[in-house]
């Protein structure tokens, strides 16, 4: 069974320039999502779809493989995660390396453990699903979310939850924003991430950090540091 990881790093980072090979905690950001995947011992290849020559060297550097360069078409600012998986995955096959089972793992998620993605892969084979990602908990019951009016006044955006008790309102659930496991099948047919024959491997909230932002990236590196000193991260 051949098991790929697929991390996909563009160059053209807009927010924080050069963020996948900038310092962070120590390593360039990329090395961290390299290193949990080396770490798992769930993947046979370990793969960077990138258009970008630096990243590609600091990735190699690293213990990836970087057997091909992105396409531009596949490189711009609007281009989703199927896409980039799927070129990658038929590559792959193209060049007799077929792939079973990929899955994709962002270059900024420093929080991804080798635990989980060994979670994930567990799952989404005993389950037979096209899909395992990780996914938290809103802190707050998004039923009693507000919203600013353009008039700067506040609305329910579910009036109705008004009087409903926190306890009593089901719990939701969001991307996690680390990794997706896939079937090869799933991913070539871009078949939807966020739908019924996929399964969750659940995070808690205080290891998951989305890092689009110079303040998120400041965040990020508190939060890291700390859960290194408590020996939190594996």
């Amino acid at each position: 069974m051949n098991r790929v990881a697929i991390i996909p790093a563009r160059g053209g980072s807009k927010r924080i320039p050069r963020k996948n090979v900038k310092e962070f905690c120590g390593k360039p950001m990329i090395a961290w999502s390299i290193e949990a995947a080396k770490a798992s011992g769930s993947f046979d290849r370990i793969i960077v779809s990138t258009d970008d020559q630096e990243i590609a060297e600091v990735a190699k550097e690293w213990g990836a493989e970087v057997p091909f360069m992105r396409p531009a078409e596949l490189s711009g600012d609007f281009t989703g995660t199927l896409p980039v998986i799927r070129h990658a995955v038929e590559w792959l096959s193209q060049h007799d390396a077929s792939v079973d089972y990929a899955c994709c793992i962002y270059a900024t998620a420093p929080f991804v453990s080798s635990e989980d993605l060994k979670q994930g892969l567990q799952l989404i084979q005993e389950t037979n699903s096209s899909y395992a990602f990780s996914v938290t908990s809103y802190a707050f019951p998004i039923h009693r979310a507000i919203r600013i009016t353009e008039q700067g006044r506040v609305a329910m955006f579910n009036p109705e939850y008004l009087h409903a008790r926190s306890q009593d309102l089901e719990e939701a659930w969001h991307d996690a924003g680390q990794f997706y496991w896939g079937a090869a099948k799933a991913w070539c047919e871009e078949r939807p991430i966020f739908g019924e024959d996929s399964v969750p491997v659940k995070l808690p909230r205080h290891r998951v950090q989305d890092i689009d932002t110079p303040e998120d990236w400041v965040r990020a590196g508190w939060l890291f540091r700390a859960m290194q000193a408590e020996g939190g991260l594996q």
